[in-house]
């Protein structure tokens, strides 16, 4: 159940990110509330994954997934370029991440 709600925080942190873009500098309060209450459970669910898997696993996981979560969030939202390059490379960094799961 950690390596779920591990991947669910990780997911939040690319909610959390378009969100603080889309907030210009917190100055749109839709967006602002729905970066801290994304924040608020994505750092949540990290806290309570790291309950059961390492620091070090569970936070490459995390940064991992959002960062992943977040180029496909923009790429399908038209706001960045998906080239053939980047999209390998994304591939690699999930190969490293169920890497990561099946050492842990």
């Amino acid at each position: 159940m950690a390596w779920v709600i591990l991947v669910a925080s990780g997911l939040l942190e690319a909610v959390w990110a378009a969100a603080m873009q889309a907030s210009k500098g917190f100055r749109k309060w839709k967006p602002t509330v729905l970066f801290v209450v994304a924040m608020i459970a994505s750092m949540g669910g990290l806290a309570i994954a790291m309950l059961e898997i390492p620091t070090g696993t569970a936070y490459a996981v995390w940064v991992g997934v959002g960062a992943v979560a977040t180029v496909a969030l923009q790429a399908a939202r038209g706001k960045e370029r998906l080239t053939l390059i980047r999209s390998l490379l994304l591939v690699l960094l999930v190969g490293c991440l169920v890497g990561l799961k099946l050492v842990s």
